[in-house]
């Protein structure tokens, strides 16, 4: 009887999802899916007929199918027409995505070509020689963190101390996330404003934050050192920056070039010369066969940018952010509710 309390369309889209995630599977993007356990996951659900959703702009309301009319914060002005709602739950808070579709001109680039090599100094450092500062939300919260964890695995599961706990837990991994994700927002926004082509390394994030432990046969070697710089490395967020770029790219009408990451801080911008021996520090190139100078990080994003304007005079671009003729965008709207 408990399935009449949900709308009929609610419970019908979980069917495509589930189908999709196994499509994921078998195309070797996702691992196998799995049940959902109780207090592993947040709670969400999708309204997909928009005849039985009413927006109310001007006074912030919104009507759903056996909700009502519900109260929420607009975090942005809902635009064109409302195609589907999914209602979802995060740290004790709920929140309403509206996917709406609209029709918009298509955007034309302007600007010069820039190079970005990212890192754990500096998070994004440009071709040009300006760089973005590391945020490192993780590092900020990390002490409080562990003692907030220390006190949940001394509670009994499922207790009414453990869900408390739990949730205090939840809301610093939230608040890291939040910081997190606002930042590599205004990181992008930084670095595409005004600028028709962005050149980026082609990382590959999952194999260089994989375990260094080994096996039992054959152990790993400086395993904390290279625990330590993983964690960094993962702390950046470097696949959702690149994510961002991908899409946020495409808005935009510009174009993005992933150029091969092998050696841009190791070979010479001006004479083109690769050895090991020109990185001399971790921030310092000095080229042993002609004598250029300058900061690592830069030196990559110059290289960055020359690979990428090769790749792309030749057509053989990695990504391109520009779509390929006008048509109509379907934008996701995300309004805390």
């Amino acid at each position: 009887m408990w399935l009449s309390d949900a709308p009929r369309h609610s419970v019908d889209e979980a069917i495509p999802d589930f189908d999709r995630a196994f499509q994921n599977f078998f195309a070797k993007r996702t691992d196998i899916p799995q049940f959902k356990r109780k207090g592993k996951s947040a709670d969400s659900f999708r309204y997909p007929d928009q005849k039985q959703i009413k927006v109310v702009r001007e006074n912030g309301r919104i009507s759903l199918p056996k909700l009502g009319w519900l109260r929420y914060r607009d975090s942005r002005t809902v635009l064109g027409e409302v195609r589907n709602v999914t209602v979802s739950s995060k740290c004790g808070k709920w929140f309403v995505p509206i996917l709406t579709k609209r029709e918009v001109d298509q955007p034309v680039p302007h600007g010069p070509a820039v190079g970005v090599d990212v890192g754990i100094t500096r998070f994004a450092t440009m071709s040009e020689g300006t760089f973005i500062a590391p945020l490192a939300s993780f590092k900020k919260h990390e002490q409080r963190l562990a003692k907030y964890q220390r006190r949940m695995s001394s509670k009994t599961t499922f207790s009414n101390s453990w869900k408390r706990a739990k949730a205090r837990v939840q809301r610093i991994h939230a608040r890291i996330a939040n910081a997190r994700g606002d930042f590599l927002h205004q990181a992008f926004t930084t670095i595409s404003k005004n600028r028709a082509m962005v050149c980026i390394e082609d990382l590959q994030v999952l194999n260089m934050s994989k375990s260094a432990a080994g096996t039992a046969d054959a152990p790993g070697t400086k395993v904390a050192q290279k625990r330590g710089r993983y964690k960094a490395t993962l702390e950046q967020g470097w696949f959702e920056f690149r994510r961002q770029f991908e899409y946020k790219m495409a808005w935009r009408g510009g174009y993005l070039v992933a150029v091969p990451a092998a050696y841009t801080r190791q070979m010479s911008s001006s004479y083109g010369h690769v050895s090991k021996e020109n990185r001399k520090t971790q921030a310092l190139f000095a080229c042993v066969l002609c004598g250029y100078s300058n900061n690592a990080d830069h030196v990559g994003a110059i290289n960055v940018l020359e690979r990428g304007q090769r790749l792309f005079a030749c057509g053989g671009m990695a990504q391109s952010g520009r779509p390929s003729k006008q048509e109509p965008t379907e934008v996701t709207q995300a309004i805390p509710a």
